[in-house]
C-alpha cells in the first residue's frame, strides 16, 4: 500500500501587534491568514469500509483544523500577555493573550500543536504551512522535529 499526503487549506482573518518590534507591526494590524495542513498514511483497504480509499476523510481533517484553530483564532486580536495594549483593550470580545509573541513562526508553532494533539495513530502529521501575507510564510516539517 502506498504512503500518501494529504492535504486540507483554511483562511481565517486575524490581527496582532509584536511588542518591542523595530518596524510597523509593532502596531495592531490584521492579515488574511492562509494555514495548509498536510497529512501522512495509507488509503483505508478494508473492504466494505465507507472510508475505503482514504488516508483521511477531508471532514474529519477540516473538524479538527476549525476546532483547534480556525474557529478559535478567526478576527481575533492576538497579543503576547506582557503588552502594554493589553490593558487598553477595551470592548473587544475576541483578544487572545499569549505566552509568546505572536509572530507567523510562533503562532505555527502554537497551531502545529494544536492540531498534532487530535491526529489519531496511524495517521501523522506531515506539515503545516502558515501563510501571513501572499509573499511570507513560515512551515513547519514532521521530519525536521524528530
Amino acid at each position: 500500500m502506498q504512503v500518501l499526503r494529504v492535504t486540507k487549506e483554511f483562511d481565517f482573518e486575524m490581527a496582532h501587534a509584536l511588542h518591542g518590534y523595530d518596524g510597523k507591526c509593532a502596531n495592531i494590524h490584521g492579515h488574511t491568514y492562509y494555514l495548509s495542513v498536510t497529512v501522512i498514511g495509507k488509503p483505508g483497504a478494508k473492504e466494505g469500509d465507507p472510508k475505503l480509499g482514504m488516508v483521511v476523510d477531508f471532514s474529519v481533517l477540516k473538524m479538527i483544523v476549525k476546532e483547534q484553530v480556525v474557529d478559535q483564532f478567526d478576527h481575533a486580536l492576538v497579543l503576547k500577555d506582557t503588552d502594554p495594549l493589553v490593558a487598553g483593550i477595551h470592548g473587544f470580545s475576541h483578544v487572545i493573550k499569549t505566552s509568546y509573541q505572536p509572530t507567523c513562526e510562533n503562532l505555527l508553532i502554537d497551531f502545529v500543536s494544536r492540531i498534532e494533539e487530535k491526529i489519531k495513530a496511524p495517521l501523522r502529521l506531515y506539515s503545516v504551512c502558515l501563510r501571513e501575507t501572499n509573499t511570507s510564510y513560515a512551515s513547519w516539517f514532521a521530519d525536521d522535529n524528530l
